[in-house]
Protein backbone atom coordinates (compact mmCIF):
# COMPACT_ATOMS: atom_id res chain seq x y z
CA UNK A 1 0.00 0.00 0.00
CA UNK A 2 1.39 3.43 -0.94
CA UNK A 3 2.08 5.92 1.67
CA UNK A 4 -0.53 8.89 1.50
CA UNK A 5 -0.16 12.83 2.37
CA UNK A 6 -3.47 14.26 3.47
CA UNK A 7 -4.23 17.84 3.60
CA UNK A 8 -6.50 19.41 5.60
CA UNK A 9 -9.00 19.51 2.93
CA UNK A 10 -8.60 15.52 2.74
CA UNK A 11 -7.64 15.21 -0.30
CA UNK A 12 -4.25 13.02 -0.42
CA UNK A 13 -1.63 13.23 -2.47
CA UNK A 14 0.86 9.97 -2.76
CA UNK A 15 4.12 10.03 -0.55
CA UNK A 16 7.12 11.01 -2.48
CA UNK A 17 8.84 8.03 -3.42
CA UNK A 18 12.60 8.26 -1.64
CA UNK A 19 15.72 5.39 -2.05
CA UNK A 20 16.54 5.98 1.85
CA UNK A 21 13.96 8.54 3.65
CA UNK A 22 16.54 8.02 6.61
CA UNK A 23 18.56 10.61 4.34
CA UNK A 24 16.02 13.08 3.56
CA UNK A 25 14.61 12.77 7.62
CA UNK A 26 17.29 11.70 9.54
CA UNK A 27 16.14 12.46 12.60
CA UNK A 28 12.61 9.91 11.94
CA UNK A 29 15.09 7.13 10.97
CA UNK A 30 18.26 7.88 13.34
CA UNK A 31 20.26 5.16 11.29
CA UNK A 32 21.05 7.03 8.74
CA UNK A 33 21.99 9.76 10.66
CA UNK A 34 24.04 8.16 12.55
CA UNK A 35 25.67 6.17 10.42
CA UNK A 36 27.34 9.54 8.96
CA UNK A 37 28.36 10.46 12.37
CA UNK A 38 30.24 7.69 12.96
CA UNK A 39 31.92 7.59 9.11
CA UNK A 40 35.73 8.98 8.02
CA UNK A 41 34.25 12.18 6.38
CA UNK A 42 35.79 15.57 7.52
CA UNK A 43 32.32 16.77 8.46
CA UNK A 44 31.37 13.49 10.74
CA UNK A 45 35.07 13.58 12.19
CA UNK A 46 34.79 17.45 13.17
CA UNK A 47 31.21 16.78 14.57
CA UNK A 48 33.09 14.22 17.24
CA UNK A 49 35.64 16.65 17.32
CA UNK A 50 33.84 19.03 18.59
CA UNK A 51 32.12 16.76 21.55
CA UNK A 52 35.26 15.54 22.45
CA UNK A 53 36.70 19.29 22.48
CA UNK A 54 33.71 20.22 24.24
CA UNK A 55 33.89 17.44 27.06
CA UNK A 56 37.27 18.03 27.28
CA UNK A 57 36.88 21.21 28.06
CA UNK A 58 34.58 20.70 31.14
CA UNK A 59 36.50 18.76 32.57
CA UNK A 60 39.63 21.56 32.21
CA UNK A 61 37.33 24.13 33.75
CA UNK A 62 36.69 21.57 36.24
CA UNK A 63 40.05 20.88 37.16
CA UNK A 64 41.36 25.13 36.82
CA UNK A 65 38.57 25.43 39.28
CA UNK A 66 39.57 23.08 41.37
CA UNK A 67 42.65 24.31 41.56
CA UNK A 68 42.34 27.90 41.31
CA UNK A 69 43.10 28.23 44.80
CA UNK A 70 46.95 26.87 44.15
CA UNK A 71 47.48 29.66 41.48
CA UNK A 72 46.17 30.45 38.32
CA UNK A 73 49.12 28.89 36.09
CA UNK A 74 49.19 26.24 38.09
CA UNK A 75 45.72 25.40 37.71
CA UNK A 76 46.05 26.13 34.16
CA UNK A 77 49.06 23.54 33.65
CA UNK A 78 47.13 20.53 35.36
CA UNK A 79 43.56 21.34 33.50
CA UNK A 80 45.61 21.36 30.24
CA UNK A 81 47.43 18.01 31.00
CA UNK A 82 44.59 16.09 32.32
CA UNK A 83 42.15 17.41 29.72
CA UNK A 84 44.41 16.88 26.82
CA UNK A 85 45.46 13.84 27.48
CA UNK A 86 41.87 12.66 28.09
CA UNK A 87 41.13 14.41 24.22
CA UNK A 88 44.15 12.65 22.81
CA UNK A 89 42.63 9.36 23.78
CA UNK A 90 39.26 10.17 22.51
CA UNK A 91 40.21 11.37 19.36
CA UNK A 92 42.74 8.23 18.64
CA UNK A 93 39.67 6.02 19.25
CA UNK A 94 36.44 7.70 19.10
CA UNK A 95 37.36 11.03 16.72
CA UNK A 96 39.92 9.92 13.92
CA UNK A 97 39.29 5.44 14.28
CA UNK A 98 42.90 5.73 14.45
CA UNK A 99 43.63 3.09 17.17
CA UNK A 100 44.83 0.48 15.02
CA UNK A 101 47.07 3.04 13.27
CA UNK A 102 48.30 4.78 16.07
CA UNK A 103 49.34 3.73 19.41
CA UNK A 104 48.95 5.28 22.77
CA UNK A 105 52.24 7.06 22.95
CA UNK A 106 52.38 8.78 19.77
CA UNK A 107 49.20 9.99 19.90
CA UNK A 108 50.00 11.70 23.58
CA UNK A 109 53.79 12.55 22.33
CA UNK A 110 52.07 14.08 19.05
CA UNK A 111 48.79 15.50 20.08
CA UNK A 112 50.25 16.98 23.45
CA UNK A 113 53.12 19.06 21.67
CA UNK A 114 49.99 20.65 19.83
CA UNK A 115 48.72 21.21 23.05
CA UNK A 116 51.70 23.03 23.93
CA UNK A 117 50.57 26.09 21.63
CA UNK A 118 46.79 25.88 23.47
CA UNK A 119 48.87 26.30 26.72
CA UNK A 120 50.84 28.65 25.51
CA UNK A 121 48.14 30.99 24.10
CA UNK A 122 46.03 30.44 27.37
CA UNK A 123 48.48 31.43 29.69
CA UNK A 124 49.11 34.66 27.57
CA UNK A 125 45.44 35.10 27.75
CA UNK A 126 45.60 34.75 31.51
CA UNK A 127 48.76 36.87 32.07
CA UNK A 128 46.46 39.57 29.59
CA UNK A 129 43.76 39.17 31.36
CA UNK A 130 45.33 39.52 34.86
CA UNK A 131 46.77 42.92 33.42
CA UNK A 132 43.79 44.12 32.05
CA UNK A 133 40.57 43.09 35.09
CA UNK A 134 42.91 42.18 37.99
CA UNK A 135 39.98 41.65 39.75
CA UNK A 136 38.64 38.44 37.67
CA UNK A 137 37.60 35.84 39.49
CA UNK A 138 38.18 32.21 38.55
CA UNK A 139 34.95 31.71 36.46
CA UNK A 140 35.86 34.92 34.30
CA UNK A 141 39.19 32.97 33.83
CA UNK A 142 38.09 29.71 33.26
CA UNK A 143 35.54 31.47 30.44
CA UNK A 144 38.93 33.49 28.82
CA UNK A 145 40.59 30.25 28.41
CA UNK A 146 37.75 28.21 26.98
CA UNK A 147 37.35 30.65 24.40
CA UNK A 148 40.95 30.39 23.90
CA UNK A 149 41.07 26.98 23.54
CA UNK A 150 38.45 26.99 21.72
CA UNK A 151 40.33 28.98 18.79
CA UNK A 152 43.19 26.50 19.02
CA UNK A 153 41.50 23.78 18.77
CA UNK A 154 39.96 24.20 14.85
CA UNK A 155 43.93 24.64 14.77
CA UNK A 156 44.58 21.75 16.63
CA UNK A 157 41.63 19.30 14.52
CA UNK A 158 43.91 20.52 11.37
CA UNK A 159 46.51 19.03 12.49
CA UNK A 160 45.45 16.18 14.18
CA UNK A 161 43.56 15.16 11.24
CA UNK A 162 46.52 16.19 8.59
CA UNK A 163 49.42 14.51 10.77
CA UNK A 164 48.85 12.73 13.86
CA UNK A 165 46.14 10.70 12.79
CA UNK A 166 46.66 10.46 9.43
Amino acid sequence: MDDVITYGDGRGDPAPVRDDPGETYPWIRGRSGSRRLRGDGVTAQFVRFVLVGGSSNIVYALVFLLLHARGTFAANVAGVVVSTAMANELHRRLTFHASARVSWFPAQWEGGGLALVGLALSTLSLALLDFWLPSAGGLVQAVAVVAVSAFVGVLRFLALRGWVFS
